[in-house]
Parts: C-alpha cells; sequence; structure tokens
C-alpha cells in the first residue's frame, strides 16, 4: 500500500508519536498473561452461573446441593475476576495501543484475518466487562436482554482470546520468561503500578462477597449488611405487587395427597433453623439464619417419593414468579420454606409469608412469596 498522505502523517500516524519503551513484547506478555488468568476465571465461574440458573435437561438431576456456598464462591470470584480484568484491560492496551497505528493495516490477507480477530477479541471483552460492571449496579443502559448478551458474548470473547494465543504463540514464548527480556526503564516501575491498581480495585470492591474484606467495601455497589433485616432486595414487594398478601393466603401442596395450610398452620409444623447465604447474580452475598419448614416434608406429607422434583409459584408473576428445583435440592435437608430470618418473620421485601431457601442455589431461584408447589 502507498504511505499515507501528508495530512494523515500527524498524531498517532507521525514517526516517533509513541516515545515510550513500555509499548514491547514483554510488557505485554506479562500483563496479558494476568489479563488472560483474569478472563478465564471469569468465564468459567459465569458458565457456572448460567448452567445453574437456566442447566438443560441431562444436566438438571447431577447439580450438586454442597458445598452450600459453592455459588457464593463462584460468583463472587465471577465479579471479583471481571472487575480486576478492567484496569488490565486498559493496561494491556496501552502497551500495544501504537500497532493500531502501523501502515500498511494490512500486510497479507493472513495478516488482515489476525487484526480482524483481534477486532472481535478486544470488542467483545470491553463490552463484556462494560455491561457486566453496570449489571453490578442494575443500571441497565441497553435496548437488547442483558443475560443472553452478556452470555453470548463471553464466548465470543473467550473464542477470540484462545485465537489470539494461538496465533502469538511464539511471540509469547519468547517473551514468556525474565532471563531472556532485555532490560527496559520503567518496567518494573509500570508493573508495579499495575499491580497496585488491581489490587486497590480488587479490594475496594470485593467485600460485597467476601465478609472479612467488607470493611473496605468503599466502592462495591453493594453492602450485604444494609437492608430490611440486615440482607439486601433486588426485587422489592412494591416492584412485585406483593406487599398486600391477601387475607385467605394458602399454601398450596401439589401431589399425590394434595392439600392447602395457612400461615398459622405452617407455623405449627416441625420448624428448622439453617444458616444459608444469599448469593446474587450481581457479586453480593450475605449469610442468615432461616427458619422453616423442610421441603422434603411438605412432599412427604403430599405422599410424593423421594427424588421428586418441584415447580415452585410465586405471587410474584414477573420473570422469575415461577422455578422448577431438581430433586437433590429438594431432599437435602437444608432446603427450607422459610417463615423466619434471623429470629423476625419475614418482611414483605424478603418473601412474606413465606420463600425458599437452599444450599447452592443462586437468589433469583430462591423464590419469594411462595404460593405453590408442586410436584413434577
Amino acid at each position: 500500500m502507498p504511505p499515507p498522505p501528508p495530512f494523515l502523517r500527524r498524531g498517532p500516524f507521525c514517526d516517533g508519536a509513541f516515545r515510550s519503551p513500555l509499548h514491547e513484547p514483554r510488557t505485554a506478555v506479562v500483563i496479558g498473561r494476568w489479563l488472560g488468568a483474569a478472563l478465564i476465571v471469569c468465564f468459567l465461574t459465569g458458565l457456572t452461573s448460567h448452567l445453574l440458573q437456566n442447566p438443560p435437561h441431562w444436566l438438571a438431576g447431577l447439580l450438586p446441593s454442597r458445598p452450600a456456598n459453592g455459588y457464593r464462591v463462584t460468583q463472587g470470584l465471577h465479579v471479583v475476576s471481571g472487575i480486576a480484568a478492567i484496569p488490565l484491560a486498559g493496561a494491556k492496551l496501552w502497551t500495544v495501543y501504537p500497532r493500531l497505528f502501523e501502515w500498511p493495516p494490512a500486510r497479507s490477507v493472513l495478516h488482515a484475518l489476525e487484526r480482524l480477530s483481534i477486532a472481535v477479541l478486544v470488542g467483545a471483552t470491553l463490552l463484556e466487562l462494560f455491561t457486566g460492571l453496570l449489571n453490578t449496579l442494575q443500571w441497565y443502559v441497553w435496548p437488547f436482554p442483558f443475560r443472553q448478551t452478556h452470555f453470548w458474548l463471553g464466548w465470543l470473547a473467550i473464542g477470540g482470546l484462545l485465537v489470539h494465543i494461538a496465533v502469538k504463540a511464539p511471540l509469547i514464548a519468547r517473551h514468556w520468561r525474565r532471563r531472556r527480556a532485555a532490560p527496559v526503564t520503567g518496567r518494573r516501575a509500570f508493573l508495579t503500578s499495575v499491580t497496585a491498581a488491581v489490587g486497590v480495585v480488587t479490594l475496594t470492591t470485593a467485600g460485597q462477597a467476601v465478609p472479612w474484606l467488607r470493611g473496605l467495601d468503599l466502592l462495591a455497589p453493594r453492602r450485604p449488611d444494609l437492608g430490611p433485616q440486615g440482607l439486601p432486595v433486588n426485587r422489592t414487594a412494591a416492584q412485585a405487587g406483593t406487599t398486600d398478601v391477601p387475607a385467605d393466603w394458602r399454601l398450596q401442596v401439589e401431589g399425590p395427597e394434595p392439600y392447602r395450610l395457612t400461615l398459622a398452620e405452617l407455623s405449627r409444623l416441625p420448624q428448622h433453623d439453617v444458616v444459608l447465604p444469599i448469593a446474587c447474580v450481581e457479586g453480593w452475598s450475605a449469610s442468615a439464619r432461616w427458619t422453616g419448614v423442610r421441603v422434603a416434608d411438605l412432599l412427604a406429607r403430599a405422599g410424593a417419593p423421594a427424588g421428586s422434583a418441584v415447580r415452585v409459584t410465586s405471587l410474584d408473576a414477573g420473570p422469575y414468579g415461577v422455578m422448577v428445583m431438581p430433586a437433590q435440592y429438594v431432599d437435602d435437608p437444608l432446603t427450607l420454606l422459610a417463615l423466619r430470618v434471623n429470629g423476625e418473620v419475614l418482611a414483605p421485601d424478603h418473601g412474606f409469608p413465606a420463600r425458599i431457601i437452599a444450599p447452592d442455589r443462586p437468589g433469583v431461584l430462591q423464590t419469594k412469596w411462595v404460593a405453590r408447589i408442586e410436584v413434577i
């Protein structure tokens, strides 16, 4: 290709426009492997969350109900690694920034395809991180559905990453070890600054998921100890239209021997206490002591055999008003139809008169304002 015309040879197209010696392969490789690790952790934990929320039929019966804190850990890691990837992505792009202005922009068909793959990788990664960050704030400023878009962007980003690693493998191998890299002034200071930035961002946001870091929770959108009865709320009773529970509310249990129970009758059944977390896709989690009736006991009274799955219907007519719970969660003794939290009757925002609480389940599946449990 001919050289660009003189009026374009200014700004980043000028000779010597990028003077920092840190725009070099060794710095890019060091930051790239940190960023790659963060993106892989973020992808795998995000995929775990997706499968727990929307398991294919063949997988639903294989999902484990233990460890009870499993979803809290994986989703906390998902959000922590995603937020940590933001400054890493910025630093990585800065190290390779001059290559965006190389001339000619494509030296061959293969080089053009390589640059196209990098454009897909960068675009998908930045959009994935940006929308994921706004999701932690529950601020949806785009016209497309978040969950489906986030899921497929994750596949695009991780696919682009693997292609990029494969293409750049010889260059990465040459600059992987420190002893092979030529000394560059400022490299250590730059890498230290990036490490400090990632550390500060992580420490000041991870407290919404990591209890012992809660005192440093300065930048996270949630404090897990704030909210009605000391627990945060994503969807309030006012939003769900369940502020006024009907006076004739009954729990309907459908099985071989169906029956109905008033709240007073539920309260007279054997009550059990469990300590379980509420863990949400936005990355926050908080533990509480829940009191209620074991779901397995309710099904046994309806004549349902062990190993039965259930469909739970809420008074909320929103997108999560109906939830299917596989048998392994139903049979787990930690799974309750909870009537109280931390010794108090459930507040309306926490699901009064009754809600589901189960181990290793996303918060959106811990159905509130339960009206019906049906054996399927």
